[in-house]
């Protein structure tokens, strides 16, 4: 006698299985959860691991990508090419002292961060800029000709 799943009839797609459906769904959340607790440090402040944002646009010649890092000076960042790979490094290291009359406090802050970002072209290390203002890291990465896209935009007619 045939067994009938008792699933909705939507979980069902030619070749999968309920468990597939199931690696499925583990995959996605586990992706979800890694993007949003991605943004901030694993720890507490102060332990010495910093996450900055980091934004990346594209344009049919270059991808530019924007770093926050206040409280830090262009000394403070590294920038590494490798192949398809942009690393950026730094290590932010802020200390206040405040004295008083009868008390003395001393404020610290740390952290140390690496961020990779593999592109979908070899890098040509002669069309990378940087440039720091303000505690925002701005790296400029030239597309070589053979990545570029044609883009025409096609209009719409009303009928």
């Amino acid at each position: 006698m045939e067994q009938r799943s008792t699933l909705p009839s939507l979980l069902h797609r030619a070749g999968t299985s309920f468990g597939e459906h199931l690696g499925d769904l583990q995959r996605q959340m586990d992706r979800l959860f890694d993007d949003f607790a991605g943004r901030w440090p694993i720890e507490s402040p102060g332990n010495g691991k910093y996450w900055p944002a980091l934004d990346m646009t594209e344009t049919n010649d270059a991808v530019d990508v924007t770093a926050e890092l206040p409280g830090m000076d262009a000394k403070d960042v590294d920038i590494v090419v490798e192949g398809d790979r942009l690393t950026i490094k730094g290590e932010k290291k802020t200390e206040k002292e405040t004295k008083d009359k009868n008390y003395f406090c001393a404020e610290r802050s740390y952290g140390a961060f690496t961020r990779s970002l593999e592109l979908p072209f070899e890098i040509d290390t002669t069309k990378v800029d940087a440039s720091f203002d303000k505690g925002v890291l701005k790296v400029h990465i030239g597309k070589p000709a053979g990545v570029r896209k044609e883009v025409k935009k096609i209009p719409v007619k009303a009928a």
